[in-house]
């Protein structure tokens, strides 16, 4: 996944139903002496919404908390999509504009206290490792420079085939990878973690060797394949919102047409697309398990 030199400004045609950590505050600085706990935070993805629906079919979101031992305060860090989930997985048709429009950032939210009901009603709140005010500090420097510079949200993984050890093409970026990343730097500034089980949601694509098809200008632009925009365009355009059921159901069988019986589908990757050669099972949903890390060096002494 590609790291940017800079965050763009948001187009004000992307819009959340949802606000974008509504109760976002800036990263304290911890005092060296200070204990601070880390906890793992997982719930289902929208379980403000829907409780445990998105549970059962194993769509988890992942966060992580901390608890300051000097002052009792609690926190929460987390990293999402600034304008909900379809919109970072598919883009908008516009009219008038010729290449498909993406509202696709992604961010950390950092804020004081921890949602224990929310997280523990149809989730998991449980103490991973603690670390000093020094790694914390640490911490939240590395987490202004991924912030800064891994901006764009990718709800797909892609893989040659459902072997754990196949190829993978294109790997996701999204909340659960954050927190990995999280994890490691932590280990890596000498955080011990627990001995415990860490499962985290993929959702993966299944295809042959991805092919090249270029940027939006060299696609979309004046001296652009045309007929190569126009399936592009012509793919997701069922990926649209939905007005009724009928449509619905007309759409998703443009979508089952494109994807199963045509094996096609078109990734937006790193600002670039690709065409994916789809295969069976074409999707899963997989809570697979991803061991806590084991850091570059020894405890600091915690």
């Amino acid at each position: 996944h590609r790291r940017f030199d800079y965050r763009p400004k948001t187009d004000p045609y992307c819009q959340a139903r949802y606000t974008f950590c509504p109760t976002g505050s800036a990263i304290p600085v911890m005092k060296e002496e200070d204990v601070i706990e880390v906890y793992r935070l997982q719930a289902p993805v929208w379980e403000f919404k829907y409780g445990d629906l998105l549970g059962h079919l194993k769509i988890m979101h992942d966060a992580v908390g901390f608890k300051s031992f000097l002052t009792g305060k609690n926190y929460t860090m987390e990293w999402y999509e600034l304008f909900q989930l379809g919109n970072c997985t598919f883009p908008h048709l516009r009219p008038g504009m010729e290449a498909p429009f993406w509202c696709n950032q992604g961010a950390a939210c950092f804020y004081e206290g921890i949602d224990d009901a929310h997280w523990k009603a149809n989730g998991t709140l449980v103490l991973v490792a603690t670390i000093s005010g020094t790694m914390f500090n640490e911490m939240a420097q590395w987490v202004k420079y991924d912030n800064e510079t891994g901006i764009y949200y990718e709800t797909w993984t892609v893989q040659a085939s459902p072997d754990r050890k196949s190829t993978v093409w294109f790997d996701s970026y999204e909340c659960s990878k954050f927190i990995l990343r999280t994890y490691q730097k932590l280990a890596d500034l000498g955080a011990v973690f627990k001995k415990i089980q860490t499962n985290y949601t993929s959702i993966i694509l299944f295809s042959g060797e991805p092919i090249y098809l270029g940027n939006e200008t060299s696609i979309f632009g004046p001296q652009g394949n045309k007929t190569l925009a126009a399936a592009i365009r012509d793919f997701y355009n069922p990926f649209k919102p939905h007005q009724s059921v009928r449509e619905f159901f007309v759409d998703l069988f443009k979508i089952i047409d494109h994807v199963i019986l045509n094996h096609q589908f078109y990734l937006f990757y790193n600002l670039e697309y690709w065409f994916l050669p789809m295969k069976s099972p074409y999707l899963k949903i997989v809570y697979e398990e991803v061991p806590l890390p084991v850091g570059s060096k020894a405890s600091c002494g915690v």
